[in-house]
């Protein structure tokens, strides 16, 4: 029996695991249009890409009022599973390069787990996991419907008790500030991606960093010091 401990490597998705920003951009496009509104700029969507959809459109729709975000949110929601529908969800949200590999290569490992921590809702990410055939890769899935918007901790200490993983042992990988804050928060160590939708320089809670997704497991050799 293996002394090594049970490691714990969770993923966020848009942006880290998945390129949506394609359809992220064109359901915005859709569901501002439908309430009259100008699209908010490009950078502005993506930089808020990760945080629960209540969030934001406060903060892509300061002035409209509760019962506007609410349809602002709606309408995101129809418009989203519309474009994947058309399209389908492999198509419309690409994986990465070196993303698959990557992950069934950690899963391979006896003493590593994976997880997701991501601003989808339930419906969202099966969706996406049943498009890509990543059925059963993930031994913990924390959604944005069952916690508060991310940077709260809320969602990786849920990974931590249901793998029973404790915090020393557990990385949180993504793209966005609101996901190293997250890490930062939970006491676990974040793994900031160059590839997703902020720039790197407001990865600033990052602890490490990666340009390709094949550089992960050596990173996580040296920061587990198997």
């Amino acid at each position: 029996m293996s002394d090594t401990p049970l490691r714990l490597v969770i993923f966020d998705v848009d942006g880290t695991l998945v390129d949506s920003q394609a359809d992220i951009l064109g359901a915005m496009r859709m569901t501002f249009a439908d309430e009259g509104l100008e699209m908010p700029p490009r950078e502005a969507v993506l930089g808020v890409v990760g945080l629960s959809l209540d969030v934001l459109m406060i903060e892509l729709a300061p002035d409209a009022d509760e019962s506007m975000r609410a349809r602002l949110v709606q309408g995101y929601k129809d418009a989203y599973m519309t474009l994947r529908a058309e399209q389908g969800g492999a198509v419309s949200s690409p994986l990465y390069d070196g993303a698959r590999a990557t992950m069934e290569a950690l899963q391979a490992q006896p003493d590593t787990l994976l997880g997701v921590a991501t601003g989808k809702s339930k419906r969202g990410l099966e969706k996406l996991i049943e498009a890509h055939g990543l059925e059963g890769l993930f031994v913990t899935q924390q959604v944005a419907d069952f916690h508060p918007s991310k940077p709260h901790p809320a969602m990786l200490l849920e990974a931590l008790r249901e793998t029973g993983v404790e915090a020393r042992d557990a990385v949180m990988v993504g793209d966005t500030s609101f996901d190293m804050d997250m890490a930062q928060a939970a006491g676990i160590t974040g793994i900031g991606v160059s590839w997703g939708y902020h720039p790197v320089a407001r990865l600033s809670a990052a602890q490490h960093m990666i340009e390709r997704f094949d550089a992960l497991p050596a990173l996580l050799d040296d920061i587990w010091e198997r």
